[in-house]
């Protein structure tokens, strides 16, 4: 027997593309989908060092948890996507403030490139803490 799955759809984070959604709710799962850094309130990449784009990108994987019933305190799984491991320093101290202790288990690596030509993106998986039905699809 499958498991329902539910999708999340937020305006507090960027629109994705018609072919992937936000988030999906799976149990007591939410999946987000990877986040990069863009104001949802401009639709633009945020300039300035790559922690500028950092905090956004964890400030849109917080809004896409909430939407789906979780925090970023109740992540258990982030995946780092960098184009340049030289960053890896600096994408730290931004992720060190936006996650308490003890950290959730983290997977960074390189690659190539990333979607918008940007420098890094974030994914995540979290606990579902509450019913939050109101903001999803």
């Amino acid at each position: 027997m499958s498991k329902a799955r539910t999708p999340i759809r937020t305006q507090k984070a960027p629109l994705p593309p018609p072919f992937l959604s936000q988030g999906m709710i799976a149990g007591d799962l939410v999946y987000c989908s990877g986040q990069v850094g863009v104001d949802p309130n401009t639709g633009k990449m945020v300039e300035g060092p790559i922690q500028n784009r950092a905090k956004q990108v964890l400030q849109n994987l917080g809004a896409v948890l909430e939407a789906g019933g979780s925090s970023l305190q109740d992540v258990v799984k982030v995946n780092i996507f960098l184009a340049d491991m030289g960053d890896f320093t600096a994408v730290n101290e931004v992720y060190s403030s936006f996650f308490a202790d003890p950290k959730p288990a983290r997977t960074c690596v390189a690659v190539k490139t990333l979607p918008l030509g940007t420098d890094v993106e974030i994914e995540c998986s979290g606990l579902v803490t509450r019913d939050n039905r109101n903001s999803r699809l």
